[in-house]
């Protein structure tokens, strides 16, 4: 999962998008890169690290131009390297600097297309430099720098591409391009503010970047719709794909995107909210006379929800951890070792909101389950008479193919095993999953009954098709035992 960010304004760039950056360091802890567009110049700085690591005065003294692009990333399949670092960008044609947030899943025969065919080279491992590759080879087919153009560059896009993709791209000449999959798997939102001699737009991952920075949330980018804002200001907009099921990725909602968000007109804060009740209400019909003294939130993300799961039960609410704030988040930590030292730096109890209680512990989500061990332990450790654990979502049984890091299926806790099985290897009293046709409705909530999503990590239904040997491939890139040698390497 990564951040993306662009900008057409009508003053210098470079703050702003670091400062939108900033909002969407959630997104990705590894790296981070600023690409502007400065008359025939793309001016590009980026490294590992956070927003506030890679940039200092200097960097930032150069990044001039009044359109520009930002980047954070956290590597998935094959793109861990420093010279992975976004945007990515090449000379031929015109000058194009790309971000991307997303994953293919036909990498490979790309890959071998562009070399073969399109005759270009590409010097990492990382998708995106593919897909700007793509991008620039069927730009250059056009023999033209205009918004039509474009758009008939992406169609070419979309026919080769295969997966979930959202980008933005600076094209020197030109303006800002932004466009996103058919099926609208990762998010992407358009805002425009009014500047002094006309209007300013900005294209982000995430509404909460818009916010800070004063711009208006306009729409979400349509599934497979090109978008186009010149260097002048002036807005195309364009469908570059054929009509395709709509299906964004649900684990946005469950875990990734902040709370204070909006995703396809839904506010994550109250998707997060009614998950609660929903699981309230199955703790209710299983366990109609609980003996659960408190609910406790496993910070941050589980928050809205265990509040509104302590409110079903009529039961207390109580902040039980303490969270090292300096500490990343430990789902997209690089490997086990990592992330089972950052529990128990990132995590400390307080013992007087356990001792002698029956504590239910609320999470948005369990993958790998190491983390759920350890803080089930934390819980008896400090006092607990009884620990259960419910999770905001279902059972995660399959891997995130278009764009989250989730590891093989092998390395995933409730990959081949009962709840029953889960429950006793992680060590807690009672363990409770919600259900998925609950957790899709509380996120479509009252507004969009019967709404799609992407959830093949819960059903294992992936909604471009997989190809048979995709799997293999996948865990020889994404399982911690494959990231290690690749480090040792």
């Amino acid at each position: 999962m990564c951040g993306i960010l662009g900008i057409v304004g009508q003053s210098p760039v470079a703050g702003q998008l670091y400062d939108g950056l900033t909002m969407l360091q959630h997104r990705g802890q590894d790296a981070a890169g600023i690409a502007t567009a400065h008359g025939t110049r793309l001016r590009v700085h980026r490294g590992n690290g956070l927003v506030r690591d890679v940039f200092d005065a200097k960097a930032m003294a150069l990044l001039e131009g009044h359109v520009g692009i930002a980047h954070c990333r956290y590597p998935t399949a094959g793109s861990e390297g420093s010279d992975e670092a976004q945007p990515f960008y090449v000379n031929s044609p015109f000058g194009i600097a790309l971000a991307h947030n997303g994953n293919l899943i036909n990498t490979d025969a790309l890959r071998r297309e562009v070399f073969e065919q399109d005759r270009r080279n590409i010097n990492t491992g990382s998708d995106s430099e593919v897909l700007l590759n793509v991008f620039a080879h069927e730009l250059d087919t056009q023999n033209a720098l205009t918004p039509a153009a474009v758009f008939a560059a992406l169609e070419g896009v979309n026919r080769r591409a295969k997966g979930g993709y959202a980008v933005v791209c600076s094209v020197l000449g030109l303006g800002l391009v932004a466009f996103r999959d058919p099926h609208g798997i990762r998010p992407l939102v358009l805002g425009k503010r009014q500047g002094a001699a006309g209007e300013e737009y900005i294209i982000a991952s995430e509404s909460v970047a818009l916010d800070v920075l004063g711009f208006e949330r306009v729409r979400d980018v349509e599934p497979g719709e090109g978008i186009v804002i010149t260097d002048g200001g002036q807005l195309h907009a364009q469908q570059c794909a054929p009509e395709a099921e709509h299906a964004t990725c649900i684990f946005e909602y469950v875990y990734f995107a902040r709370p204070d968000s909006m995703i396809e007109n839904i506010s994550v804060h109250k998707a997060r909210m009614r998950m609660g009740v929903t699981l309230g209400e199955k703790i209710l019909r299983e366990r109609p006379d609980h003996d659960i003294d408190v609910v406790i939130p496993i910070p941050d993300t589980s928050r809205d929800s265990a509040l509104e799961i302590a409110n079903t039960l009529g039961v207390k609410y109580r902040e039980g951890f303490i969270k090292n704030r300096y500490v990343g988040r430990t789902f997209i930590m690089p490997g086990q070792g990592e992330r089972t030292k950052s529990v128990k730096r990132k995590l400390n109890p307080i013992p007087l909101e356990f001792k002698n209680r029956v504590v239910l512990l609320v999470d948005d989500s369990i993958v790998r389950g190491t983390t759920s061990q350890q803080i089930v332990q934390m819980a008896r450790d400090a006092g607990a008479k009884k620990v259960y654990l419910a999770s905001a979502a279902p059972p995660v049984r399959y891997p995130n193919v278009y764009g989250i890091d989730m590891p093989s299926s092998e390395e995933l806790v409730a990959h081949g095993r009962s709840e029953k099985d889960i429950e006793q290897l992680l060590g807690c009293d009672w363990l409770i999953y919600q259900d998925l046709a609950d957790l899709e409705a509380a996120v479509a909530g009252p507004k969009f009954p019967g709404r799609k999503f992407d959830s093949s990590c819960f059903n294992g239904e992936y909604i471009t098709g997989i190809d048979a040997d995709y799997f293999d491939r996948i865990k020889q890139l994404r399982s911690d035992d494959a990231k290690k040698t690749r480090r040792v390497s």
